[in-house]
């Protein structure tokens, strides 16, 4: 009999805290490689140190909660547990020693095609963390094949299996080769910590380092900007003064000063007026950048470089900045580095110094350490030869002589015009690379201002230095490690990828109003972006003129997305059941009139800065929804989505939307059957009746504009009678305190088990409408909806975002790489933070109750004879649809969030 192997990685969706019983999930995923054993083993191995694997009772469910509580017992767990472990919350240690416990690792044999337990006997997943992520089982078969599989049929079954053996770069051995990486050396670009995780806790702090390591690549590299205390003891800062990132102002309030930087006077608190000491005891660190999370400030002390050095990451990049002024002062760096004991290694050493890395060059001869020569500002003045770097970066020939790379800001490399789009770039690093000299780019952060070419997704940018077609750098120094190791191991070479079908693996990428996010919304630019970008579904958000145009537009207010509001002022007016401010809405100008107009791209956050693409402000076309129809009808979509509000409203205004939009979707053919599907969505449920008896093929989704944390079990019981699925805000998804999420909501699963497909949005990319627990990274945000909530579609502004995670292996969860874009775990952060830190959670949103949902019929459409409709300001409330009772409450609320920057409640 012929011997087989077969490999599969299962993944499991994040569980509750306990034991879970994952017997069937394991055969549905296995049964078809099982099958063709007739005598083998099956080995489970689980990925993970803080969940187990174990055999036990697969019909009492209280045995599971049992062993809950005898673990909890032996295990203890808070503030009074001996644990030293506990970065990542009380559970932390608790989670590991559990795990250890009951391990991660089982064998079954395998018997005629069966896993062969006992009739009582499970796999059980035990879960050791309150906030856990998606868990990986390697699920390994090896024995005989039955005799009725031949050879033939193996070798067949063999090449039609998924089966994954990943190398260290974290491709699978199956799969293409990748393109050879454009860098010096062939290998990925490197990707250096500046300060740790700088871009989330306070830099060079403990917290910054352990994460960097934790949630980057392998091989990362960790930065640190040497400063030295009186002492001349080696300290990790960014800043040379440190006022600006500590409370030492508040400590030592009379120890302020000025000293000569680089012929310049510079007036602060300085470490070299300090003992270690007095450093290591008293002065605690803080977020320097207002726009980064406070929560850890005054937590974590001043680390040294030897505590850098204990916690053995791969590589250590130390940067000497101030050389010449530590030196004046008679501390020494050369004679620091010397001293040091021999296993203090150091990958890097840069310095913006060419004095101090030609002596530095007999030190390090016999090493491996790499000597950087590190580009400031152009205009600035090199010390030793007294030229400019930007005279300096003109003669790399005369550094090859001391250095073996440079380090330089990234600008050097793609300049940006005076609009802040992308100039041509430079042949730095093709020179460079000529001469033999590596080139590492900095300046790279996820909530910095970037050149609008990269419509705020920083992978993007990335990408547009490791992956472009004439060069690579060889490294990029990041404030945010996590999102420059997903672009380099899971968005390069990917970009030609096909799309994985949508629904599962993956949801529906869904556009809202198109690809809003690059080009005015609803415009035909926008619908050709999104189509471009690989949306599965564009929208339609209808809404009609005066004399019954149905036509396109993000909202019935042409104020908030047209010219309107210099053009038709004398129109303003307020419709309490549309919003509860002014605006100058579509009924009450004729087609002919809003066409006069020009589309307005203004994005959520301009008033802060983060302007959309200014190039394109007023650039598109305004779309009818017969226009629209015939585009998506001759596109390569797999659907369109419908949004219809404010109908009740409308007839009372002699307009009949659900009539426009039936006799248009009529005509282009969608009451046949067809190739693309068509998805109704409204905030009302007699809207959504209709269309289930006008075009009874169709899915109809039901919007709800309020945040909830649930959904009662009758108004499921309500939706399942009108609906076929529900889409929800985010901030329904993830219960929020003080910018951090803390945990899950039940309303996905609650929908879920109901069998309602559920749809998220609106997605966005700006990092102001991202909660800290996605790491200012939109992909993160991507990855938890995906792999964690599990949702069947995402509406998005930025679907080429969204498509470029998707094309990615790492949006794949069974494959097993050595490194993903992981999922945020709600609640992870917000247990390190120290108590009090953060504001009091606020209270749950309430419940979806069946008032919420079911909405009276609608009224008849007026006549256009009889419009002596109610005045905008006085028309009945009656007419508001359940699902949007408190829509206008809400808005208001959403332009004070978006002032204070926490839009990602949306």
């Amino acid at each position: 009999m012929a011997a087989k192997w077969a490999q599969k990685t299962v993944v499991i969706p994040a569980q509750r805290r306990g034991c879970h019983l994952i017997t069937p999930k394991i055969l549905r995923e296995i049964e078809s490689d099982l099958a063709g054993f007739k005598c083998g083993l099956a080995h489970f191995f689980l990925q993970h140190t803080s969940a187990s694997l174990t055999i036990n009772e697969n019909y009492d469910s209280d045995v599971q909660a049992d062993t809950e509580t005898f673990l909890n017992r032996i295990v203890p767990e808070g503030h009074n547990a001996p644990w030293k472990h506990t970065m990542e919350g009380p559970d932390d240690m608790p989670a590991h020693i559990k795990s250890s416990m009951f391990g991660c690792a089982l064998t079954i044999p395998i018997t005629d095609g069966r896993l062969n337990m006992g009739t009582w006997q499970g796999i059980w997943l035990c879960e050791h963390r309150d906030h856990a992520t998606p868990r990986k089982i390697v699920v390994t078969l090896n024995g005989v094949i039955k005799a009725a599989v031949t050879t033939s049929d193996l070798v067949k079954t063999i090449k039609a299996e998924a089966i994954f053996v990943s190398d260290v770069t974290g491709a699978a051995v199956n799969a293409p080769p990748l393109p050879k990486w454009q860098t010096l050396s062939g290998r990925p670009p490197l990707v250096i910590a500046h300060g740790g995780f700088s871009g989330l806790f306070p830099d060079s702090s403990q917290f910054a380092y352990q994460f960097a390591l934790s949630t980057s690549l392998p091989d990362v590299a960790l930065y640190c900007d040497l400063q030295f205390s009186s002492d001349g003891m080696g300290f990790c800062k960014s800043e040379l003064t440190l006022d600006n990132s500590t409370i030492i102002k508040e400590v030592f309030p009379k120890m302020e000063k000025t000293y000569k930087v680089n012929g310049e006077d510079v007036r602060g608190w300085f470490s070299l007026d300090f003992t270690t000491d007095q450093l290591v005891q008293n002065v605690t660190l803080i977020q320097n950048i207002f726009s980064r999370p406070s929560t850890f400030d005054g937590s974590l002390g001043m680390y040294m470089v030897d505590d850098v050095v204990e916690l053995r990451p791969p590589h250590i990049w130390l940067n000497v900045e101030y050389n010449s002024f530590f030196l004046e002062h008679k501390i020494s760096t050369e004679d620091y580095l010397k001293a040091l004991p021999k296993e203090f290694s150091f990958s890097f050493i840069s310095s913006p110094e060419i004095g101090f890395l030609k002596s530095a060059g007999g030190l390090f001869k016999q090493s491996k350490t790499k000597l950087i020569f590190r580009f400031l500002d152009e205009k600035a003045v090199e010390p030793s030869t007294k030229k400019t770097y930007g005279e300096l970066v003109k003669d790399l020939k005369s550094i090859k002589e001391f250095a073996i790379g440079i380090l330089v800001p990234k600008t050097y490399i793609w300049p940006l015009n005076k609009d802040q789009y992308l100039a041509p770039s430079t042949s730095l690093v093709k020179d460079a690379h000529a001469l033999g000299l590596e080139v590492y780019a900095s300046g790279f952060a996820n909530d910095a201002a970037i050149s609008y070419n990269y419509s705020y997704d920083p992978s993007a940018e990335y990408l547009q230095f490791i992956e472009n077609p004439d060069f690579s750098v060889d490294g990029l120094l990041t404030d945010f490690p996590p999102t420059a190791s997903g672009a380099v191991a899971c968005l390069a070479h990917s970009k030609g990828n096909p799309l994985p079908p949508p629904e599962r693996p993956r949801p529906l990428i869904i556009s809202h109003n198109g690809a809003s996010g690059v080009f005015p919304g609803s415009t035909d630019l926008a619908y050709q972006q999104a189509m471009k970008d690989g949306a599965d579904i564009i929208d339609c958000t209808v809404q009609m003129s005066k004399d019954g145009t149905a036509f396109c537009m993000p909202s019935a207010d042409l104020g908030s997305c047209t010219t309107a509001g210099s053009a038709f002022i004398s129109k303003g007016s307020t419709v309490h059941q549309i919003q509860n401010k002014s605006g100058i809405f579509s009924f009450d100008l004729s087609w002919s009139e809003i066409q006069t107009l020009k589309p307005d791209l203004v994005g959520p956050f301009a008033q802060l800065g983060l302007k959309r693409n200014p190039a394109a402000k007023n650039a598109g076309k305004f779309m009818t929804l017969p226009g629209f129809l015939d585009m998506a009808k001759a596109s390569n979509v797999s659907g369109i989505l419908i949004d219809i509000e404010h109908a009740a409203y409308l007839a009372t205004r002699g307009l009949g939307m659900v009539d426009a939009v039936t006799g248009a979707l009529t005509k282009a053919g969608y009451d046949k059957e067809t190739k693309q599907r068509l998805l109704i969505q409204s905030d009302d449920s007699s809207v959504l009746s209709a269309f289930k008896k006008s075009f009874p093929a169709s899915k109809r989704v039901l919007s709800i504009h309020t945040d909830i944390s649930d959904v009662a079990k009758p108004s499921v019981d309500d939706i399942k009678g009108f609906a076929d699925g529900v889409k929800i805000r985010r901030s329904s998804v993830a219960q929020i305190t003080g910018s951090f999420t803390t945990h899950f909501t039940n309303v996905v699963d609650t929908l879920h088990a109901a069998n309602l497909t559920v749809f998220i949005g609106v997605l966005k990319n700006e990092f102001m409408n991202l909660g800290f627990d996605y790491f200012a990274d939109p992909m993160v945000e991507i990855a938890t909806y995906s792999d964690a909530v599990m949702a069947d579609g995402l509406v998005t502004e930025f679907p080429a975002t969204a498509a470029a995670y998707f094309r990615s292996p790492c949006s794949d969860m069974s494959l097993n790489l050595s490194y993903s874009i992981l999922p945020a775990q709600p609640g992870a952060l917000v247990n390190i933070a120290v108590p009090g830190a953060l504001p009091p959670a606020g209270a749950p949103a309430p419940l979806l109750e069946p008032a919420d949902v079911l909405d009276p019929p609608l009224p008849p459409v007026l006549a256009v004879s009889t419009a002596a409709a109610p005045a905008p300001t006085g028309a009945a409330d009656n007419t508001t649809s359940a699902a949007s009772t408190n829509a206008g409450s809400s808005l208001l609320a959403a332009g004070i969030v978006a002032l204070l920057s926490l839009s990602f409640l949306q």
